[in-house]
């Protein structure tokens, strides 16, 4: 039994460095890049620490967001705990409720889902009362 437990936790923590060295190669990508427009050069060791500094950023970001769902008494995150976790970046807030306006306008209007009221549906078929065979 411990034998698997640490297995898994082995397998987590591999696809999490994964991720963290995917992060990093895309994050040094940009840097250059952005750099390179605008003619300019960016040392490695500034590169690696821009890199280090926004995977810590996202790590965080995602414990936040998780939270806000948690709190909400979801089990997935949705885009108002994305939005909500830029209400200390006015500008950052107001460009994340454009992109999600954006998006529920170019959504076709038969594919939205409605909520659920689990609640009413119980109520009403404990409402409901059995009819029974003579």
């Amino acid at each position: 039994m411990g034998s698997d437990v640490d297995r898994g936790e082995e397998e987590e923590e591999a696809a999490s460095e994964l991720l963290r060295d995917r992060f990093r190669l895309c994050t040094i990508s940009i840097a250059e890049a952005e750099a390179k427009q605008n003619g300019m050069e960016i040392s490695q060791p500034i590169v690696a620490c821009i890199s280090d500094l926004a995977f810590k950023y996202a790590q965080q970001l995602a414990k936040d967001v998780e939270l806000f769902a948690q709190h909400a008494g979801r089990k997935s995150v949705n885009m108002e705990d994305v939005i909500l976790s830029a209400h200390r970046n006015d500008h950052l807030a107001a460009s994340l409720r454009s992109f999600s306006n954006d998006l529920k306008a170019k959504e076709p209007q038969s594919e939205r889902k409605r909520k659920k009221n689990p609640k009413k549906e119980n109520k009403a078929a404990e409402d409901v009362l059995p009819i029974a065979d003579p």
